[in-house]
């Protein structure tokens, strides 16, 4: 089973409660697709609150996010709020942050070379 359709089968029932609910009802579930069009497969992902000041737990697990490939991400950590830090680890061991995301805007992440 690829790693898309095992994070969709995970989240189904999630994934069709936010659209079947109000907005305001699950405002502290957030989700957005993360393409990942570079080169190199995503051995890790993080999105952890930026005000907390370590790395939640790695959400792709023991999976891996080949090159090319996307999949459906869902943050429901019971927070509210909006602006997470993202870190990325690629196949190789090389690291990639970034800061300040806005995911309650953000429909999808694209990690590109």
């Amino acid at each position: 089973m690829n790693l898309a359709r095992l994070i969709r089968v995970r989240f189904a029932p999630l994934t069709l409660a936010l659209v079947l609910a109000s907005p305001a009802a699950f405002a502290e579930d957030l989700t957005f697709t993360f393409h990942n069009k570079s080169s190199y497969a995503v051995a890790e992902f993080y999105a952890s609150p930026a005000d907390v000041n370590n790395w939640e737990d790695d959400i792709l697990g023991t999976d891996i996010l080949p090159a090319g490939e996307s999949v459906d991400i869902t943050i429901a950590d019971g927070r509210s709020q909006c602006v997470y830090d993202f870190k990325v680890v690629v196949e190789d061991g090389t690291t990639l942050e970034r800061g300040g995301v806005d995911i309650c805007e953000l429909g999808s992440y694209t990690l590109t070379d």
